[in-house]
């Protein structure tokens, strides 16, 4: 049994888009026969916050804690996070012997998996989800070009040049490092996917929640999410009074919280269309699947950034698992998941007159949603289903650990 250890940020309990993914990579690689079966265990620095026991078992995975927290002056509060990630690993590695660190970004969790490969003498893949100067960017929390900015970007190309591998959820990402210098060959890819077993039958319309939130009989374009700034969504409460212009039934369901939820609100009071603009605050993740039943379009309108055309997000492709038509702005990151008129649509980013227009497009082709729905839902079964995704890193993994774990996989597989 090859042991594998995941060197995370944060975990589950925790629920984010970060988790949610490893959560699905732990889950797939546990159950797949890839390196004739896989141990896996999760570790997560001082940044996780959420209290619990030093070892906890959340959804059948196993994560581990780094004790206290960060502290310190900007800067040198950093190499203390990567110090005590990198002691915790390496004292976990004394009881729980694991052959590969599997670690994932932001660059601290990268360099302190680094310092522990190097000290336990196993190989260090590092898989980058975003650049996290980029996304500081996106949040409003930092500035393009600042000290902060370049620093955090000298972390990330120090973590690539220490790995021994590196992974990227994307192509936008992957080329980004080769036009910085690094060899094409020493990155893979990793998109983001889908635990298919997880979506079913899409739920029935729930109509007594539709009328607590006052939604009608629709149309209703939906965004379940994070209230971040990159995602637009003051452009797509902007879009809404030209949409109910040309359907007067619409309504738009926000679901979620964040950094904007104060100011979206307002710009939807302030809109001639306020009483068809619908916040629901955030919902437990076990409930989510009733809110999408409601909605007959889910809308995701970013603007346009280095974040958004470098990063491909997870909730469209679990929005076409659950057979949910998707619009979206017509960014990098959208481009790789959206094939345009097939599988969703896109429109131009930064744009609430293009937003509705191609919102109100998609409704008036009602005829064509089953087609659209089932070619999605195809595209998600081919492309992005985590049970297959995840034979992608037993190349990666085979080229690092060699002999060593060719020599315990039986014959047969």
């Amino acid at each position: 049994m090859t042991r594998i250890l995941h060197v995370l940020d944060h975990s589950l309990p925790m629920h984010s888009g970060y988790t949610f993914r490893t959560r699905a990579i732990m889950r797939a690689q546990a159950a797949s026969g890839m390196l004739g079966g896989l141990e896996v265990r999760g570790i997560t620095g001082q940044r996780h916050v959420a209290e619990g026991p030093d070892v906890e078992e959340v959804d059948g995975l196993t994560f581990h804690r780094t004790p206290g927290k960060p502290h310190g002056p900007a800067g040198l509060r950093e190499w203390r996070e990567i110090d005590a990630l990198a002691d915790a690993v390496v004292a976990l590695a004394a009881d729980w012997r694991p052959d590969l660190l599997h670690a994932h970004s932001p660059a601290l969790c990268g360099l302190a998996a680094i310092r522990a490969g190097r000290r336990l003498g196993i190989p260090v893949v590092y898989e980058i989800r975003a650049f996290w100067e980029d996304a500081a960017v996106g949040n409003l929390t930092g500035r393009a070009g600042s000290l902060k900015y370049r620093l955090t970007r000298e972390l990330e190309n120090m973590a690539v040049r220490g790995a021994d591998a590196v992974m990227t959820i994307c192509q936008g990402l992957k080329d980004d490092l080769v036009a910085r210098g690094f060899p094409a060959a020493k990155i893979g890819i990793m998109p983001n996917g889908v635990d298919l077993t997880t979506f079913g039958e899409p739920a029935p319309r729930d109509s007594a929640l539709a009328a607590e939130l006052g939604v009608g009989d629709g149309p209703v374009v939906g965004f379940i999410g994070s209230f971040y700034d990159y995602e637009g969504l003051d452009d797509l409460i902007a879009a809404m009074p030209l949409l109910v212009e040309r359907h007067a039934g619409a309504h738009l369901l926000l679901v979620g919280g964040g950094p904007m939820d104060e100011s979206l609100r307002k710009a939807a009071a302030a809109s001639r269309v306020a009483d068809r603009i619908h916040f629901t605050g955030r919902v437990p993740h076990s409930e989510v699947e009733r809110y999408y039943a409601l909605t007959d379009v889910m809308a995701y309108p970013r603007k346009q950034s280095r974040l958004t055309d470098l990063v491909t997000p997870l909730k469209p492709l679990e929005a076409n698992a659950q057979m949910q038509l998707v619009a979206a702005s017509d960014v990098g990151g959208h481009r790789e998941l959206i094939r345009h008129g097939e599988t969703g649509v896109l429109f131009a980013p930064d744009d609430p007159a293009g937003c509705a227009m191609a919102l109100a497009d998609l409704i008036d082709r009602r005829a064509d949603w089953p087609a659209i729905r089932q070619a999605a839902r195809a595209h998600v079964e081919t492309n992005h289903d985590w049970a297959t995704l995840i034979q992608r890193y037993q190349v990666v993994y085979l080229g690092l650990l060699g002999p060593t774990v060719d020599s315990r996989i039986p014959a047969a597989a």
